[in-house]
C-alpha cells in the first residue's frame, strides 16, 4: 500500500511549529535534537566520570520520545509515503552532472557520495568521519544544534541562537559551493 504525498502547505505547517513552540516556551522547555546524546550518555552512566553529563536526564526525557518519534516517522515516510525522485529544476540537474552526479533528481541524496556502497572508500570515509565530527563540534561549540537555535531559539528571541543559524546558513553554502564539488575529484 502506498500514500500519495505532498508536503504540507506553509499556513498548515507553519502555524503548528508555532503551537508548538509556544507550548514548550509556556511550560519551560527547549527543543534541539544535539541534546539528546547528552540524555543518551547520562542514561549510559557518563555522569560518573564527566559533571557535564551529570544531570536530571528523565526531565529531558520527552525529546528523546520526540528523537524516536522522528525516526520512526523517517521510517513510515520511507516506506509507504516517499514518492519517485525529488522535482529540481533543469540548472540544477546541469549542475550537477557538471560535477559528477549521474542521474541527478533520481533519488533524494546523490548515491555518488551518499549510497552505501561509497562508505568504505576513502572520500566515504572522509565524508562521514570528518562531517560527523565537524557536527558534533559545532554543535557543541554553538550550544546548540541546528534545531534547536534556528526554530526554539529564534522562537525564544535569543541573539546568540541568530547568530548561530547565520553561520548555519553561511557554512551551508560555502559547503555547498566550495567543498562538495571537490569531492567528487579525489
Amino acid at each position: 500500500m502506498e500514500f500519495i504525498s505532498q508536503p504540507w502547505p506553509w499556513y498548515v505547517a507553519g502555524p503548528l511549529i508555532a503551537f508548538t513552540m509556544l507550548s514548550l516556551l509556556l511550560s519551560g522547555k527547549r527543543f534541539g535534537l544535539s541534546s539528546n546524546l547528552r540524555s543518551m550518555c547520562a542514561i549510559m552512566g557518563a555522569g560518573k566520570h564527566c559533571d557535564f553529563f551529570d544531570f536530571n536526564w528523565r526531565a529531558q526525557s520527552w525529546n528523546l520520545v520526540f528523537a524516536i518519534g522522528l525516526i520512526i516517522g523517517g521510517f513510515i515516510a520511507n516506506q509507504w509515503m516517499s514518492t519517485d525522485g525529488v522535482n529540481i529544476s533543469q540548472q540544477t540537474i546541469e549542475e550537477l552532472e557538471n560535477i559528477g552526479i549521474n542521474n541527478p533528481g533520481e533519488n533524494i541524496v546523490p548515491l555518488e557520495l551518499f549510497g552505501w556502497n561509497n562508505l568504505l572508500t576513502i572520500k566515504g570515509l572522509i565524508a562521514v568521519i570528518l562531517g560527523g565530527f565537524l557536527v558534533g563540534f559545532g554543535a557543541r561549540y554553538a550550544g546548540g544544534c541546528t534545531s534547536g537555535h534556528a526554530i526554539s531559539g529564534l522562537s525564544d528571541l535569543q541573539v546568540p541562537s541568530l547568530i548561530a543559524v547565520i553561520g548555519f546558513f553561511i557554512g551551508g553554502l560555502a559547503i555547498t559551493y566550495f567543498v562538495t564539488p571537490h569531492l567528487f575529484n579525489l
